[in-house]
């Protein structure tokens, strides 16, 4: 074969990411889906990622196999080279500091032979100091570099405070952090204009990057495997409590504590409901507390496997898909939207930006404005009222199907690659009058 024609080496994936299987989130399942397709389709995965430790801090498997400097197969036949980390606390400066120590091992176990020498590195976020990790290997292999932002981090920074929170205004240390802040910002924003494509999961946060300059902005959305759980139809209440249910990350980006608040408010109005939110976070605790200084008709449980979550859609007349009011979350459409939208449950959506649009252009359910707990116990007022909640739109599903499904993410995932590699060269055809 001519030395120019591509080999199956020149299409190998190199993947830093903080997060990945057998750990349970959005992050970890996007990447189990995408792996499936790409291995299938023949791009060969390398994967370096920290033992299991989300959300906890602490190794969550005992196994040998997941300890720093393993490497085994995984389930969809990557190969994963799990790298050094630094077990944390819910504490920022912490979480941080694992997410350097994991990239700056990442960078040491992928210029070793075992990661392979890959045609493209792909960083991932969560995890920002993934990306100096990622860029630093493409540069080292001279390989495509790929930046991937789930989420519009560092955007996020300043309208969550989570630099800010507990520091004197004006002081030393809020200014280090708002320093910090901007410097996170503008190094990841120059990574993101030196890459040779960047991977956003929402149309609106795309066209913010390419306002910035990054050059290469394609929008991979997140997705869904998720089934219906019941037909398109209202649901008559026929005089019992409205069901609702959240599951999933619960922490400060989904501001949940808009629903406990609504929920005791339609409680003082008169109305019966019942109110469960189910999943894992650092707001979990603080929930709890509040429904029961309120008196809210709101149960707060720990996460059920992802089999039980179906079960608990099946149960409810709705399902709350809730972010706060910071205007980076109008450039973010959370996974769960997805899910929910797929399952043909009515969602309560307390939602702005592309994800308000994709409810209420999809039929998927109500928004309201994100943090108005007045609106949102209107809306359950309102069906409490009439007895009845109304049917979720059949194109809800529809459009997952078409622009959110597994398989179709990860074909488009699969092109865009295609399109950063060189063309293949084919066999230059014998010429009978060469002479040997």
């Amino acid at each position: 074969m001519n030395a120019g024609a591509r080999q199956p080496q020149d299409r190998s994936i190199l993947l830093v990411t903080h997060h990945f299987a057998p750990e349970t989130g959005a992050p970890q399942r996007r990447w189990g889906a995408l792996i499936e397709h790409l291995v299938t389709v023949g791009f060969p995965v390398t994967v370096l990622a920290p033992p299991p430790h989300y959300p906890s801090g602490k190794i969550t498997h005992s196994s040998p196999s997941y300890l720093p400097g393993s490497v085994q197969t995984g389930t969809n036949g990557e190969k994963i080279i799990r790298v050094n980390f630094r077990e944390h606390s819910h504490g920022l400066g912490s979480r941080a500091a694992d997410q350097t120590v994991a990239a700056i091992s990442s960078v040491l176990y992928g210029i070793r032979p075992s990661a392979g020498r890959p045609a493209v590195v792909i960083a991932t976020v969560p995890g920002i100091p993934s990306v100096v990790a990622g860029w630093a290997l493409a540069r080292w292999h001279r390989a495509r570099f790929v930046v991937e932002m789930r989420d519009a981090w560092p955007d996020l920074i300043q309208p969550s405070g989570i630099l800010l929170r507990r520091d004197r205004p004006g002081g030393l240390r809020r200014r280090l952090r708002d320093l910090a802040a901007r410097v996170v910002h503008r190094t990841v924003t120059r990574l993101q204009t030196r890459a040779d494509l960047v991977v956003t999961t929402t149309a609106a946060f795309a066209e913010v990057l390419r306002a910035r300059g990054v050059r290469n902005v394609a929008v991979v959305r997140n997705g869904t495997a998720f089934e219906p759980v019941r037909e398109n139809a209202p649901v008559r209440l026929a005089g019992r409590p409205l069901r609702v249910v959240y599951a999933g990350t619960v922490g400060r980006s989904q501001g949940l504590d808009v629903a406990v608040r609504a929920a005791a408010l339609v409680q003082e109005r008169g109305h019966a409901l019942d109110v469960r939110i189910v999943g894992h976070g650092n707001e979990l605790e603080p929930l709890r507390q509040l429904a029961t200084e309120l008196g809210a008709p709101v149960r707060v449980e720990p996460s059920v496997p992802s089999t039980q979550v179906r079960e608990l859609y099946a149960w409810a007349d709705t399902v709350v898909v809730s972010l706060r009011d910071w205007e980076p979350f109008e450039w973010t459409v959370p996974s769960k939207l997805y899910e929910v939208m797929a399952s043909g449950v009515l969602a309560s959506a307390s939602l702005a930006g592309e994800a308000a649009n994709l409810v209420t252009i999809n039929g998927a359910g109500a928004v309201v404005r994100p943090g108005d707990v007045e609106g949102l116990a209107d809306l359950w007022c309102g069906w409490l009222s009439d007895g009845v909640v109304p049917a979720a739109s059949a194109d809800a599903a529809a459009w997952v199907a078409e622009h959110a499904s597994d398989g179709v993410l990860g074909h488009r995932y699969a092109e865009l690659l295609d399109a950063l590699l060189p063309s293949p060269v084919p066999d230059a055809p014998l010429d009978r009058r060469a002479r040997v």
